[in-house]
């Protein structure tokens, strides 16, 4: 059995296969709200909405979560997923913005969900040949004058 934190999480990672935007949960528990979370997101057309609503609802299928209510598909503008502890809003992006749920609903505790393999990694540049493997380009070594030892005088050792 899912707890409602984990479902909603797991609503988000199935959203995210799609390429919502602006994922995020909204913990409604300590509020008298009609579900426990909300996960609430953007897409940029009617056939990205139908992608995602299709994406959670396989999803939760096969972790055999039943979808309780779902209103939405025939304009494709807001789509809603009702499965009790979770609802999950699926807005095109103007749509969402009129609505404003965030706002509606700014007592809750909102999480921000990001993509893991859709955040840019960082540019490592080539190595040209002629430098060392663990050295990055473009950064010349200084150059450092080994200090010679000081000679050091013999002693006269007296007998």
């Amino acid at each position: 059995m899912l707890t409602s934190r984990t479902l909603a999480k797991r609503v988000a990672e199935f959203a995210l296969s799609k390429k919502a935007s602006d994922v995020m949960l909204m913990d409604l528990r300590k509020l008298t709200g009609p579900s426990d979370f909300f996960v609430v997101c953007s897409a940029d057309s009617d056939t990205q909405v139908k992608a995602i609503a299709d994406a959670v609802r396989g999803g939760t299928d096969s972790l055999d979560v039943r979808l309780w209510h779902s209103e939405g598909f025939t304009a494709l503008s807001w789509v809603l997923l009702d499965y009790v502890d979770v609802v999950v809003h699926i807005f095109k992006k103007d749509v969402r913005s009129f609505y404003n749920l965030e706002r509606l609903w700014g007592d809750a505790k909102i999480t921000v969900i990001e993509d893991e393999l859709a955040k840019p990694k960082p540019a490592v540049p080539d190595l040209p040949p002629c430098l060392p493997a663990g050295r990055k380009a473009g950064l010349a070594r200084k150059k450092t004058t080994k200090k010679k030892p000081a000679k050091k005088r013999a002693k006269k050792v007296s007998e």
